[in-house]
């Protein structure tokens, strides 16, 4: 009887030692999930970790972690990180949408760069034709001053010089009391028939 005491206390005490083992070093998430023992050269653990087991979930379901071991195993490690996010992508992607998987994504974005593509063009050919309008009214602009300046240069010609000529009869044919007189006094020859005439 005091045997199988000791016996099943050592069973218990050995059993207690593996779990504080275990409990040291946790297994990953893919050995988790696959209920097998994390080894230490373990091809998911250093992608794959405890904290986070519906990483591999996806993966697993959509891939297979047979399938992604001999992908990781072919990948140099310098480009295992960014293989493992790509496939996580993917993934999670096909669990969203079955039928097109990553393609949803991608047609989306497409269908947005070809509309920022054409509001582009749009802005580009906007710019152009106000370039344009400007240039045009600058243009516009210098060709009047030009004009404007020409006129001026010419106050000195015949045409421009006849202008005051008209204007000495107005200011000679001011209406005075003196001038009055002198009309007034002076007889005329002419009978009415040629007054009116005029």
């Amino acid at each position: 009887m005091r045997d199988e005491v000791v016996a099943g206390g050592r069973a218990a005490g050995s059993g207690g030692g593996g779990g504080g083992g275990a409990g040291a070093a946790a297994p990953c998430a893919a050995c988790k999930l696959l209920r097998r023992r994390c080894a230490a050269g373990c091809v998911f653990a250093p992608y794959f970790p405890p904290a986070e087991p519906h990483k591999f979930a996806n993966v697993h379901k959509v891939f297979g972690a047979s399938n992604v071991s001999k992908m990781l195993q072919e990948i140099p490690a310098q480009h295992r990180g960014d293989a493992v996010s790509s496939l996580v992508y993917e993934a999670n992607a096909r669990v969203r949408d079955p039928v097109y998987g990553c393609v949803a994504a991608i047609s989306s974005l497409q269908q947005q760069v070809e509309t920022l593509q054409a509001q582009l063009a749009l802005a580009q050919a906007e710019m152009v034709r106000l370039n344009m309008n400007n240039a045009y009214m600058a243009h516009r602009l210098k060709a009047t001053r030009s004009c404007g300046g020409g006129s001026s240069t010419n106050t000195g010609s015949p045409s421009s010089m006849s202008s005051p000529k008209t204007e000495q009869p107005e200011a000679h044919c001011k209406a005075t009391p003196e001038l009055l007189d002198m009309v007034v006094d002076q007889p005329y020859s002419m009978d009415d028939s040629q007054l009116w005439s005029y």
